[in-house]
């Protein structure tokens, strides 16, 4: 059993993009695992700050690269979820990178891109979190307050992240209705 988390591009992005990992750092340092198609989908060269703080996270040690290897079962599993099949839509190589890996190592899925991977999270039974868990994970542990939450919230909104609710109190709203 492992703790790491496979991230996917949109889930680490939203981190990214607002040049706020000091959260993801406190939470897991050590234990983020970049699918390599994610590290590629970071590195698209019209947005270099992107790869440049993803890059910071690799070199404190905080994240890892993890390849994807012709013929081992996570590849196998990539494979198929990044080809269309008749009545069914192929996703993302950075998704299918997550759960491939997610599902083969027995970690968590971090991704918030839940049209895309809601059936494999089901299919799989596979450990998912998303931003809004991350937020409150770290208001739990005192990293950020809810006003705090809700300003990182609405940097990332304005960076069009896509989040499933307007405000990060909303969010924590919703999350204890559900729970």
């Amino acid at each position: 059993m492992t703790n790491d988390l496979f991230f996917d591009t949109d889930c680490l992005s939203a981190f990214l993009w607002i040049n706020n990992v000091h959260i993801l750092h406190a939470l897991y340092g050590g234990k983020m695992i970049l699918p390599e198609p994610v590290y590629r989908e970071l590195s698209n060269p019209g947005v270099p700050h992107i790869r440049q703080r993803a890059d910071g996270l690799i070199a404190r040690g905080d994240a890892f690269i993890k390849a994807i290897r012709t013929g081992t079962e996570e590849y196998k599993l990539y494979s198929s979820l990044i080809r269309s099949e008749k009545g069914k839509k192929s996703i993302g190589r950075g998704e299918a990178g997550g759960i491939a890996l997610a599902r083969i190592c027995n970690g968590t899925l971090a991704s918030n891109n839940y049209k895309d991977i809601g059936e494999y999270i089901e299919k799989y039974h596979l450990k998912h979190i998303d931003t809004g868990q991350i937020l409150a994970e770290a208001l739990r542990k005192g990293l950020i307050t809810e006003a705090g939450g809700n300003g990182i919230w609405k940097q990332m909104l304005a960076k069009k992240r896509a989040l499933p609710a307007r405000t990060f109190s909303a969010y924590l709203e919703y999350a204890e209705h559900k729970a």
